[in-house]
């Protein structure tokens, strides 16, 4: 146990040792005691020439445990450099799913590679998945689940998990079929363990059964997992069983979708979906896809330039009001960010619901008029204090209220009428919206001004 109360990096050091010195038995000892992870991490760590030393110091089984940790690099890395008996035997272990996500993310290794080194069964399996749509629940699923039939007994279900609960994906559900392989139940483990031994599972398996389309949109999946708060979701096709969609791969979706989202939000999307690539482009590349929105974004700003020069009079009267000209489009910018990441969740998350749009603006307009009020009222005091004039204080401290409040409505409409129009959502990204509310800010504020100038 002396070991443990070495600290992560001399943990790591006696393992490079290990490896160094061709110690097989202490490189298992201490490196099959870290988590997954972690084996990743020292992995990825050690020299190109350690790295192949793994082939004999652990067994395909072992090392498959580690290998969806792994980045596509380290991956590619594995499938190129070790033993072509040690990769077959390491794919056929591997889950279907993590097979097909390395065969669709891998822009180095020719596909058939891996799937000529698998056996028959594998090697139909991993090739079904190819052949679905891409982002769908059958391109994500895995083909390792337990079922079972419906009249079998708790003790024969028990005994069949022992035989077989290593090559699972998950065993916490086992999936009830009838005679002709239709899903017509779940079983939880709890349930299965607190059933009488010889009772059937049939009466103990529940019939209310949360299930997804094989065609289904992978985000769609992810919602379902998330409503019902499951761990995995049965694939169907007709009633046939296909698969499961298990929570680790929702949460990789998730993640993605995350990414995607902010992505919108600074123009910065792809455009042709392929985000795989994303890593290898170069500066022109990138440039031209950003390059639009940029121009865009400048003629757009030429409008805030515009609406200055046209109350130029006013400023010229009163040259202490361009102090706040800053802060006005700040806070209309803001403001109007803010509102857009509201209401493009709710769209994504409520997207089956009719109003949800109609409660979004209510909602974000009332929260702007309450923010409006408060900053409208800390700002007149301020401004009273510092330039001892109350008629600036009024027009700044009104012109933050109504703009702040507007601000969250056009943050909250333009991505619902983006998605209306199906135009692309970046056109609802956060440069876009901040460049309208700095005009629009902009606009209320010399509005009042020119409105007062007489009495200030």
């Amino acid at each position: 146990m002396e070991e443990l109360k070495l600290d992560k990096d001399q943990y790591y050091e006696a393992i490079y040792r290990a490896a160094k010195e061709n110690d097989g038995k202490s490189f298992r000892k201490l490196f099959l005691r870290l988590h997954d992870r972690d084996q990743h991490e020292v992995f990825h760590l050690l020299y190109p020439d350690k790295k192949q030393k793994i082939a004999n110091f652990l067994s395909p089984e072992e090392f498959s445990e580690l290998f969806e940790w792994m980045s596509i690099e380290d991956q590619e890395y594995v499938v190129n450099h070790f033993p072509e008996s040690f990769v077959a035997k390491l794919f056929n272990e591997i889950p279907t799913d993590d097979v097909v996500k390395f065969l669709k993310q891998t822009p180095n290794i020719d596909r058939r590679y891996p799937l000529d080194l698998m056996d028959d069964k594998k090697r139909t399996r991993v090739e079904e998945l190819l052949s679905y749509q891409p982002e769908t629940a059958g391109s994500i699923m895995t083909k390792e689940f337990v079922s079972v039939n419906q009249s079998q007994t708790a003790s024969e279900v028990i005994a069949f998990l022992r035989q077989i609960g290593n090559s699972a994906e998950t065993i916490y559900y086992i999936y009830v079929l009838d005679n002709k392989a239709n899903l017509v139940g779940v079983l939880s483990l709890r349930d299965l363990i607190l059933a009488p031994a010889d009772g059937i599972v049939q009466n103990a398996m529940s019939n209310q059964v949360a299930t997804v389309p094989v065609d289904m949109d992978q985000e769609e999946v992810a919602r379902v997992i998330q409503n019902y708060d499951l761990l995995a979701v049965p694939v169907v096709d007709d009633g046939d069983m296909l698969g499961i969609v298990t929570v680790d791969d929702v949460m990789d979706i998730l993640e993605s979708e995350v990414t995607e989202d902010f992505r919108d939000f600074a123009a910065i999307r792809r455009n042709d979906g392929n985000e795989s690539k994303a890593k290898e482009e170069g500066a022109i590349q990138t440039a031209k896809e950003r390059a639009p929105w940029i121009i865009v974004l400048i003629f757009l700003g030429m409008i805030t330039g515009g609406l200055i020069s046209f109350f130029e009079e006013t400023l010229e009267s009163v040259v202490l009001l361009a102090a706040f000209i800053p802060m006005i489009m700040d806070t209309a910018g803001n403001v109007g960010t803010q509102s857009l990441a509201v209401s493009v969740r709710n769209l994504n998350v409520e997207k089956d619901e009719k109003h949800s749009l109609w409660q979004t603006v209510k909602k974000e307009f009332g929260s702007g008029i309450l923010i409006g009020i408060a900053a409208a009222i800390a700002l007149f005091l301020v401004a009273v204090v510092f330039y001892q004039n109350t008629i600036l204080a009024f027009i700044v401290s009104i012109s933050v209220l109504l703009t702040i409040s507007f601000s969250t409505v056009v943050g909250a409409v333009i991505p619902a009428i983006a998605v209306k129009l199906n135009i692309d959502p970046a056109v609802a990204s956060g440069p876009f919206i901040t460049t309208i509310n700095d005009a629009l800010g902009l606009m209320i504020y010399f509005s009042i001004a020119t409105s007062l100038l007489h009495v200030l």
